[in-house]
């Protein structure tokens, strides 16, 4: 897999440091969050809606996946010194909005469980590892750009139905970029809120600050549940969501221990799980914004934006139907622009790796390519999400175009 930054694949884990601490590593855990609590987290209460959950119910499991998230942050990103970023599976959550209501709620807790069970075995055994390993770079890394791609593209929709707000944002970053890099994604936030407060684009929100908790369930096991839910969370979470963000580490130079990461986001679903956690995996998307250049220069004080995002999953999960109704009052627009933006340096990083080594073997960049358009064409037949239909179609044609090219 390539790497961008070899010194920081041989840098042995120091002790931190307050010297190590940032703005704009705190800022990108920040943003980080305020993109999965924006997009994603909405997916989580449409499947809560669904299944019919009571309110106690749907905010013990944003509290879990919030609280779960922050936990594992945190504390890989201190003993690691690497930027480690998880979240919950947002494909696993989408296949939960028809899935769910057809269980009952304990039997969905316990198909939970088995699928962090599966999860962890996968992990700590280091089978999932092996298999990436066994994939050519390019490929992976299309895997990669394909899920980032559409996330910036948007940029572009959100400037035409808010100029002022998204193109405010988009004009601040390349500013920043030209002037202060360091600080450029920090400036077009700042920008952004101003120009939400002086165009009144923003609603008013009707918000107090109540604190929320977690609710047990006990959980129960039955077939159906785990052949309706556990197994196709298993193949989305690992596939859409563990699979990329082993992979954006790797892009940005990181030599992450997959068996420790996949072990330890496994272990915190199976922990969380009683209380509506579904699954807390490896970030793709949010982590491009803490693993890149935006987070720090020097890459090996970004894992202070992987502790920084854990700290704000804390915060926010203890107060997360406050955070909903914050976020609820934003733009979409305001978001949609700092999410491309954020992730414009972890686009380029999977672009270059895609086309890398196109001499030495082109049968695993043109395989890239069919990956890249599959990942991003956005397709999900049966359930299943198109990041593991660009990771199959690739492998398919590089050991189709590899074998023709070999017998020639």
């Amino acid at each position: 897999m390539t790497s961008t930054s070899t010194s920081t694949r041989r840098r042995s884990p120091r002790r931190p440091r307050w010297s190590d601490v940032s703005v704009s590593a705190v800022v990108a855990g920040l943003i980080a969050v305020a993109v999965s609590y924006a997009g994603p987290l909405l997916v989580v209460l449409n499947a809560a809606r669904n299944a019919g959950l009571s309110p106690e119910q749907t905010s013990s499991w944003v509290w879990a996946i919030s609280v779960g998230s922050g936990v594992v942050c945190v504390l890989l990103s201190l003993f690691t010194r690497q930027p480690v970023v998880v979240a919950w599976s947002v494909p696993g959550a989408a296949l939960l909005l028809a899935a769910l209501g057809n269980y009952s709620y304990s039997d969905a807790v316990g198909a939970f469980m088995v699928a962090g069970l599966l999860a962890l075995v996968l992990g700590v055994t280091g089978w999932f590892g092996k298999l990436l390993a066994s994939v050519p770079g390019p490929i992976l890394a299309a895997v990669l750009a394909g899920v980032l791609l559409p996330f910036v593209l948007k940029v572009a929709g959100a400037v035409v139905d808010a100029p002022l707000v998204a193109g405010g944002v988009v004009v601040s970053y390349l500013l920043g970029r030209r002037f202060i890099p360091k600080y450029a994604v920090l400036l077009a936030l700042c920008a952004g809120v101003l120009l939400v407060l002086a165009s009144g684009a923003g609603t008013a929100p009707r918000v107090g600050l109540e604190l929320s908790g977690p609710v047990w369930t006990t959980p129960t096991f039955s077939l159906p549940a785990v052949m309706g839910i556990s197994i196709p969370l298993l193949i989305v979470t690992m596939a859409g969501q563990n699979g990329p963000g082993l992979a954006m580490m790797h892009a940005n130079g990181y030599a992450a221990n997959d068996r420790l990461l996949l072990g330890g986001s496994a272990a915190a679903s199976i922990a969380f799980a009683p209380f509506g956690a579904h699954s807390i995996n490896l970030a793709a998307i949010t982590a491009g914004i803490c693993t890149g250049r935006e987070a720090h220069e020097d890459p090996a004080r970004r894992y202070i934006a992987g502790v920084s995002c854990g700290i704000f999953y804390l915060a926010f999960g203890m107060i997360s139907g406050t955070v909903v109704a914050l976020l609820a009052a934003v733009p979409d627009e305001l978001i949609t622009a700092m999410a491309g933006v954020a992730l414009i340096g972890a686009l380029q990083v999977s672009f270059t790796d895609t086309m890398a080594g196109a001499r030495e073997n082109p049968a695993a960049v043109e395989s890239a390519l069919v990956t890249l358009a599959i990942t991003a064409s956005g397709v999900a037949p049966w359930g299943i999400v198109a990041p593991f239909w660009g990771f199959l179609g690739g492998a398919v044609a590089y050991l189709l175009l590899r074998r023709t090219r070999s017998g020639r």
